[in-house]
């Protein structure tokens, strides 16, 4: 029987593979970067993204094996040549301690780049002691920001331990991450797996997380998101919100989530808004294909929203739900009320649906819960629809 390829075997293949296409490739050791988990290597790091960034042929930025200690690095576009790739075969680790930087590496203006294996270890553990601590401490960093880029791969990369969320993708188009390992204690604070914002066009699949907050968060301006093969759990699920902080906010549309596992979350498959006035909305998601095991809250509409019940007055959301569809959900709650759907009294969701719902709590029958909804559930329904 065939045997699966290993991560080094892979990386010899790739490497090959790039030989054969004549292309070049920038070594961060020939740089100076040293694999001792000790020296900074940032500017090995930028020197050797600079020649690649540079190179007027297709080029390959490449990180063997190794630890390497990176205080911070941006990298920086836009480059000379299209189809830009990087290798990482070792593990970037940040600095022990923290500081007051909120980007620890960054992909910035970048346009054509794939991004293959790798660890990105964020060594948060110092900032969370910190903040349960409750003493002063700086928000933290972000592990691997994806800014104003277009077009990028992102394959087979491990996130560890970041000071808040592991990755973030921001005013970008065009970026997938797949085969990702994302992983972070589920009492880290702020350690959200995926954050997406102001972004389209993102497939999000094949890929593993356990953090301290949602698996995959999806902000405002999120809009043709695919999001399928995902295991999430420990963590908050599947979110998208929360929405509606600002008054003037960009909405939400188009949103596909499938085939998703959640295995003790607080969450499942998850919208919420603040509790305010707001011009943003939600329309067009279609949530599909999911399996619950122990999830406090496997579905859930909160447009409730308010930490400590300030600046919420009235407490009625202003951003506007429509067109979602919860389908073939099932597997059990940890909770009795296993289907909440709580929305807005001055902007009711519309057109919500409810089909083949299958969930179970302990030995007893599961609840629904529905306030200011209107839809239509239909096949088979438990816990039964209060649509």
């Amino acid at each position: 029987m065939a045997q699966p390829l290993g991560g080094s075997v892979l990386a010899v293949l790739f490497l090959l593979s790039c030989s054969a296409m004549a292309m070049a490739a920038y070594n961060v050791v020939d740089f100076g970067a040293k694999p001792d988990g000790q020296t900074d290597a940032a500017k090995a790091f930028l020197a050797a993204w600079e020649a690649t960034c540079r190179a007027r042929k297709p080029a390959m930025m490449v990180v063997p094996a190794g630890r390497f200690l990176v205080s911070q690095a941006l990298f920086k576009g836009p480059c000379k040549n299209a189809g830009m790739k990087m290798f990482i075969m070792g593990t970037l680790v940040a600095p022990s301690g923290y500081s007051d930087i909120t980007q620890w590496i960054t992909l910035k203006y970048v346009e054509g780049l794939s991004v293959y294996n790798g660890t990105l270890d964020g060594r948060g553990q110092a900032l969370w002691a910190c903040k349960k601590a409750r003493r002063s401490c700086p928000y933290g960093a972000t592990s691997l920001t994806i800014g104003q880029s277009k077009n990028i791969l992102l394959s087979g990369i491990r996130l560890l331990n970041s000071e808040v969320f592991e990755m973030s993708i921001f005013s970008s188009t065009g970026v997938t991450v797949r085969g990702a390992t994302i992983t972070a204690p589920d009492d880290s604070p702020n350690t959200d797996g995926i954050h997406v914002q102001m972004s389209s066009a993102i497939t999000i699949r094949g890929s593993t997380m356990r953090t301290g907050d949602d698996c995959i968060s999806l902000g405002p301006g999120s809009a043709h998101v695919w999001i399928e093969n995902i295991k999430c759990g420990p963590g908050h699920g599947i979110s998208i919100g929360s929405l509606g902080n600002a008054a003037q906010e960009a909405g939400v549309q188009n949103i596909s989530v499938r085939s998703v596992v959640f295995a003790g979350t607080q969450n499942g498959l998850r919208i919420k808004t603040w509790g305010r006035p707001s011009n943003g909305y939600v329309k067009g998601v279609t949530f599909e294909h999911a399996v619950m095991s122990n999830v406090q809250n496997p579905i859930v509409v909160d447009q409730n929203y308010c930490p400590s019940n300030i600046n919420c007055p009235g407490q009625s959301s202003g951003i506007k739900i429509s067109q979602v569809n919860f389908h073939d959900v099932r597997g059990s709650s940890a909770t009795q009320v296993a289907v909440k759907l709580d929305c807005s009294p001055s902007n009711p969701c519309s057109e919500v649906s409810l089909k083949d719902i299958k969930l179970t709590y302990r030995n007893k029958q599961a609840q629904s819960y529905c306030r200011n909804v209107k839809g239509t559930a239909s096949g088979v329904m438990n816990p039964p629809s209060c649509l």
